[in-house]
């Protein structure tokens, strides 16, 4: 039976649960553990995940870099203020964008962006094209390439429950609201997964044996963009851009011959996987590539065996996707995680971006 509504993946979650800051050290967040076959949950702290992974795993992550997107500007013509959030490049100088307060931002409308200590800069643009869900395009002037400018003018792009006072803006997210990884500029949003890692846990996770490899998928409205309708057939993915190297391919395509586990950090870095199987005998093919590719039961996984995962908003595509994977090609996956994330509740664990984490064996 397919699950269709949206509704279903609802579930109760009180406001204070939701972390606001990350936990003082990144491997002091805590661990649920769910056994997808016997249902069994367990909890540990994420620093005892080398205790959790075989000698022989193959551990897979998301180098993708979190770019400073978000940035403030003023109406030329008006004075009014905006936050514009950048979503995806279409040319140098040329980026759809999310604006606030939309209303205001018509086409023609020109702008001028504000630095980080909240002066003007140099940095123009112009509103050039809305679509049907409310973004605009916009050409970007007085640079060139925005990208280049985007250190000067822009914030990190924390998600709107991460709550921030002005003067605290630029504290620790820059650093935390990242990878210790990460390498690949192109996120508008953290995988966040592997926000847990750092540099002690991974050497003695390798110490163990476990192999580790890098996959990109750059972070955008796929992935954090509200499901809307009634029914999941009629969601729409936005395409995000992925990159799986020849080197990752192989080391993948090895495991999966040898029946090692592939282990992915994040749901990001299984989209990523599951959407480049297209050799032989349902292998990875390396190169670039674009998905939109929607995951909800039931599901054929075909490459991830187990999954790293942060504990994700109600009705969104990635609690969708962990349902899928906590019950390949069945429907009951949704019951065994809103039950786990009932029990997370019960024992206060911290949610979204910045809270614990859940392995999924």
């Amino acid at each position: 039976m397919r699950i269709v509504c949206t509704v279903d993946f609802d579930y109760p979650l009180p406001e204070e649960l939701i972390a606001q800051h990350p936990a003082l050290n990144r491997d002091d967040s805590r661990l649920l553990v769910l056994d997808r076959v016997s249902g069994r949950i367990a909890h540990r702290q994420f620093k005892e995940l080398r205790e959790l992974l075989r000698a022989d795993d193959l551990l897979v992550m998301n180098n993708s870099r979190v770019i400073p997107a978000r940035l403030r500007a003023v109406n030329v013509k008006s004075g009014g203020k905006f936050e514009i959030l950048f979503l995806r490049e279409n040319a140098v100088n040329d980026w759809w964008v999310m604006m606030r307060p939309g209303r205001r931002a018509r086409a023609g409308t020109k702008i001028i962006f504000k630095n980080r200590h909240g002066r003007l800069s140099d940095t123009h643009a112009s509103v050039i094209e809305l679509n049907d869900e409310g973004h605009r395009r916009m050409h970007f002037s007085g640079t060139p390439d925005i990208r280049n400018e985007l250190p000067a003018l822009g914030e990190t792009p924390l998600p709107p429950y991460i709550k921030r006072r002005e003067c605290d803006r630029f504290a620790e997210d820059h650093e935390r609201y990242q990878t210790i990884y990460a390498s690949a500029d192109g996120s508008i949003a953290a995988p966040t997964a592997g926000l847990h890692f750092t540099e002690e846990l991974l050497r003695t996770i390798r110490a163990k044996g476990v192999d580790i490899c890098f996959v990109t998928l750059h972070v955008g409205l796929g992935t954090f963009a509200p499901v809307k309708a009634k029914n999941l057939s009629a969601h729409k993915m936005h395409p995000e851009d992925f990159i799986i190297a020849g080197a990752a391919a192989e080391k993948i395509n090895e495991a999966k011959r040898n029946n090692r586990r592939v282990v992915a950090v994040g749901t990001t870095t299984a989209r990523a996987l599951e959407s480049a199987v297209n050799g032989p005998g349902g292998s990875i093919v390396a190169g670039n590539g674009q998905t939109n590719l929607f995951i909800y039961p039931p599901f054929k996984f075909q490459i991830v065996d187990a999954l790293l995962t942060n504990f994700h908003l109600p009705r969104s595509t990635l609690l969708m996707l962990v349902s899928a994977f906590a019950a390949p090609e069945e429907a009951r996956g949704r019951e065994l995680v809103l039950l786990a994330y009932a029990e997370a509740v019960n024992a206060r664990y911290r949610f979204f971006s910045y809270g614990d984490a859940m392995l999924i064996i």
